[in-house]
């Protein structure tokens, strides 16, 4: 398989990098719809995998607890849009936020909004850690925490300096995390996994 990396250090082929922007302008002229499900990562689209049972069930159970916790004075957001920059507007499976009165309307929530991300990850477990892990450390969000499915572990990113996260630390079955940015948040990896 061709990698995007592979393209471009051919020097006679050029991908398109797109801007946000005009990632956006296609979303809106109907080219790529809402419901299509794709990101814009370091400027190339990427069409996000179907999502599977499991990987329904657990980011369910995440809204339900987060929406409880979050209740005064956050915003728990499902697989919306986080602006990072001109060419980075992943879509986090949850994301709690500084709560704003209009909800986000007028704009996407960008890095200060963010409290809190979290990836649920299955199939594409090389590509949400290797890649949208190293975008947010570069970003600075203060904490990412990566629902691994298949090992059933949960991986806590905080600290980030200079591009990378200076922690990550893994939970397990019967653990408990807590988050370092949201006091007061510390929930059972099996409330968040759920049983078999």
């Amino acid at each position: 398989m061709t990698t995007v990396e592979q393209i471009v250090s051919n020097t006679t082929v050029r991908p398109k990098r797109f801007r946000v922007e005009e990632f956006r302008k296609m979303t809106e002229a109907g080219i790529l719809p809402e419901e299509s499900g794709w990101e814009i990562i370091d400027g190339y689209l990427i069409d996000k995998m179907t999502i599977g049972s499991k990987h329904a069930s657990v980011v369910n159970r995440l809204t339900n607890i987060l929406s409880a916790f979050a209740a005064n004075g956050a915003i728990v957001s499902v697989q919306n849009p986080v602006h990072i920059d001109d060419y980075n507007e992943p879509e986090p499976d949850v994301a709690i936020l500084k709560s704003r009165q209009d909800f986000y309307a007028e704009s996407h929530p960008a890095v200060p909004d963010v409290l809190l991300l979290i990836e649920v990850s299955d199939s594409t477990i090389s590509f949400d850690r290797g890649i949208k892990i190293k975008l947010y450390a570069e970003a600075d969000i203060v904490e990412v925490w990566l629902v691994n499915l298949s090992d059933e572990t949960i991986e806590r990113y905080s600290s980030p300096l200079k591009g990378r996260f200076g922690l990550m630390e893994t939970f397990k079955k019967g653990d408990s995390i807590s988050s370092v940015s949201l006091p007061g948040l510390s929930l059972a990896v099996d409330e968040i996994i759920g049983s078999k």
